[in-house]
């Protein structure tokens, strides 16, 4: 949850507003604000920036995968899995299933953090053989079937600021684009400072739906944190002056024919 959402939240409170009215108003659902009232001091004492920086703290702190620590859940997520079902479908299967037991329960954005970003081998040993490319999918099919290089007024990784290559203050990113089975798509953000993570959903991979998904995300940012964007030479970033346009983020590229930094970055995030 962003900032402005929280703000959002905060001028509801203050004005009577029920939580299914601010819920409709932010597009989330109403357990959503009404977990992160609660989270944050109940609707007496919310403030936005508190509560957000109380976030930042805690996303900052390393967690255990919920499907770590639950070995029958796990084996469940990979038998669907491995069945072609969406995460979506098994969350709301498990729900179904096992209506008492949170134990039993996982929420679908955790399931693609294990399969995209954590994939800290929580699901690989079940998953691996049932893959039809025999790797995990976190890497996007993009990254071997485009060409690289391909970027017009594409900006150096090598004239990134100081402060973004030393990780030094949050605000600069690195960006990447997966492709996951049934064609569907989903870009990754990872803030270098604080390592906290968003999945951005597209609806393709050509560059408009990229660019349309990660200006969207973007623009939900304090101007704070809004410093770079690093990204692979993917042409699913073609239109990176649009989206500097958009939300005045400066973007930049790995060097063609080189291993990117940035890469490498994200994938100490994932524990691997």
């Amino acid at each position: 949850m962003t900032l402005a959402e929280r703000e959002t939240i905060s001028r509801g409170i203050a004005t009577g507003q029920s939580f299914r009215r601010i819920a409709q108003q932010l597009g989330r659902s109403v357990s959503t604000v009404s977990r992160e009232v609660a989270r944050h001091g109940g609707r007496d004492r919310y403030r936005a920036s508190t509560a957000d920086e109380a976030a930042w703290e805690q996303a900052k702190r390393p967690k255990v995968c919920h499907l770590e620590t639950a070995p029958e859940l796990r084996h469940l997520v990979a038998e669907k899995l491995a069945l072609q079902w969406s995460p979506e479908q098994i969350s709301g299967w498990l729900k179904l299933r096992f209506p008492r037991d949170r134990r039993m329960q996982v929420s679908h954005e955790t399931i693609y953090r294990s399969l995209y970003i954590q994939a800290r081998g929580v699901l690989k040993k079940e998953l691996i053989q049932h893959l039809r490319s025999k790797r995990m999918m976190r890497r996007s099919k993009l990254a071997t079937s485009q060409p690289r290089g391909q970027i017009r007024d594409a900006v150096s990784i090598r004239e990134r600021p100081p402060e973004a290559e030393e990780r030094a203050i949050p605000g600069h990113w690195e960006g990447d684009l997966i492709t996951g089975a049934r064609n569907s798509h989903i870009a990754t953000l990872v803030e270098r400072h604080s390592r906290f993570t968003m999945l951005v959903q597209v609806d393709g991979k050509d560059t408009t739906s990229v660019i349309a998904g990660l200006v969207r995300e973007a623009q939900r940012l304090p101007a704070a944190l809004r410093g770079s964007l690093t990204w692979d030479r993917g042409t699913e970033l073609a239109a990176h002056k649009d989206f500097t346009v958009a939300t005045d983020i400066q973007v930049y590229f790995c060097d063609p024919q080189s291993p990117c930094p940035h890469c490498q970055a994200s994938w100490s995030v994932s524990g691997c």
